[in-house]
């Protein structure tokens, strides 16, 4: 009997499809739940707040024009994310003041730390993608002549000394941990996990077209999630506290990995869909009825956006 893959109780980069032996796959597959759970146990109500469309499409351009692999601007978006909230968290930590009488001057303080790293956050956002681009071993790595060019091109006068400095500072800022599975890396190994499940799925295609779908999701990220919020919870005007338990969801790379996959699985093959999605919550655990929802209301927004443009 063939061996199937399920998700029980890592990450992977440029597998080449129907390649990866069971037993690699499985470490792979159990590695990134892990992960998956560990990051949801963590996540706060801060998860997700420097994930604007902004600063990815921001990222993303960056990547493009450096002809790097797409999976440094994801992996780049993850370690900023990590590096930000943790450096907010230390800054207004050791600044704390008590009582009402301090009350202003601790907002003074906020009002100098936001100023301050409103004009590192450029820079900053560089040095992610120039550490996330040194662990992919498909891509050219941004030396600091190559960082130094593109920043001036772009209107910021910056020595290859403090491109170094904001390196060296981000990576003490992550601790020196820069492994951080990225969605992209979910999908991809989902992928390989139903390819070898279900052999006549045409992973080739299908990844190109989850890549564009995720790609979609991650810039419409808080009009999807907003959309996924109010259909969850039946209301229009969830609350605060809605608002901030739901983070479990939006923080979810598993469900966004085979959110993605069903969307691109119904796009390229609808009479395929429901079969790829019984698959899917197969390997992963998650219901049908969750992965329906999340693809349903991201095949809404691309189609909204599509007749918007027409």
């Amino acid at each position: 009997m063939a061996k199937r893959f399920i998700c029980s109780s890592g990450q992977s980069k440029h597998i080449k499809f129907r390649q990866a032996s069971f037993d690699l796959l499985t470490d792979f597959l159990v590695n990134l739940n892990k992960s998956n759970k560990d990051k949801l146990d963590i996540s706060s109500k801060f998860s997700g707040i420097f994930k604007d469309k902004r600063v990815i499409e921001c990222i993303f351009l960056i990547t493009r024009q450096l002809r790097l692999h797409p999976l440094i601007g994801y992996h780049a978006v993850e370690l900023l994310e990590r590096f930000m909230i943790k450096r907010l968290k230390e800054l207004f930590t050791t600044h704390m003041l008590d009582g009402a009488a301090a009350a202003a001057q601790q907002r003074n303080y906020e009002d100098v730390v936001f100023e301050e790293l409103k004009d590192k956050f450029p820079l900053i956002v560089f040095s992610c993608v120039q550490l996330a681009s040194k662990l992919d071993l498909h891509s050219n790595m941004i030396d600091t002549n190559t960082a130094v060019r593109f920043l001036q091109t772009v209107g910021h006068s910056v020595s290859k000394q403090i491109v170094l400095d904001s390196e060296l500072m981000v990576l003490k800022g992550l601790e020196f941990n820069l492994n951080t599975p990225n969605p992209l890396i979910y999908v991809g190994v989902l992928l390989e996990v139903l390819g070898h499940n279900e052999p006549s799925t045409p992973l080739e295609q299908l990844h190109h077209l989850s890549s564009q779908v995720l790609q979609f999701v991650s810039l419409q990220r808080t009009a999807i999630y907003d959309s996924l919020l109010r259909a969850t919870t039946q209301c229009v005007n969830p609350s605060r506290e809605q608002s901030e338990k739901f983070v479990t969801v939006t923080e979810d790379y598993m469900l966004l990995g085979v959110g993605v996959i069903a969307v691109a699985s119904y796009i390229l093959n609808v009479s395929k869909w429901k079969q790829v999605m019984e698959e899917l919550s197969h390997i992963t655990g998650i219901s049908q009825r969750s992965i329906s929802d999340f693809a349903h209301i991201t095949l809404l927004h691309i189609t909204r956006i599509d007749s918007s443009e027409t």
